[in-house]
């Protein structure tokens, strides 16, 4: 399953339960985290057809891609774009007129966040950030003393010097 299919179903599968939008609740410090402020919304409703139609993108050949060029969005983008629609139904409407008519879903979040990066590059920076740092907490847990494991072989070594050789046993 491709990002975006899951992406589209995970929208409409919270749009249809109004009732119950446990994928989508956020809490305002989860919109900060996510860069979803209200500059960036008041920008956001500026947007048109047209906005995304003009919008000149690089001509893309999906059979020549090369194999290390990333086409879905990174999980920080996912949780942002599901949050700014879950804010917006001008975003959410003007997606379904323009996908897939005029561009493909991709080429839609790719003409966004190029549009709203000076918004939001620092949060998703930050997030790339704290990411990081938990990796490497995680990494230097999970690595063993160096040194413990020193003390610990050459104590051994000298316990096996010590004994008695079997052909020095039986002289």
């Amino acid at each position: 399953m491709d990002v975006y299919s899951w992406f589209r179903r995970s929208v409409s599968r919270t749009t249809k339960t109004t009732t119950t939008t446990t994928t989508v609740t956020a809490q305002p410090d989860d919109e900060l985290l996510y860069g979803v402020t209200d500059q960036l919304l008041d920008f956001i409703k500026s947007f048109s057809i047209d906005t995304f139609r003009n919008f000149s993108l690089p001509d893309e050949d999906d059979g020549d891609a090369p194999e290390n060029v990333r086409k879905d969005l990174s999980d920080w983008q996912q949780r942002h774009a599901l949050l700014v629609l879950s804010k917006l139904k001008e975003l959410s409407q003007l997606r379904f007129k323009l996908c897939p008519r005029f561009l493909k879903d991709h080429q839609f979040w790719t003409i966004y966040f190029a549009l709203v990066k000076g918004f939001v590059a620092k949060y998703e920076l930050r997030a790339i950030q704290l990411d990081k740092l938990k990796q490497m907490s995680l990494e230097s847990e999970n690595t063993p003393d160096v040194a413990a494991c020193e003390v610990e072989m050459s104590e051994a070594k000298k316990t096996t010097d010590l004994l008695p050789t079997i052909s020095e046993e039986h002289n």
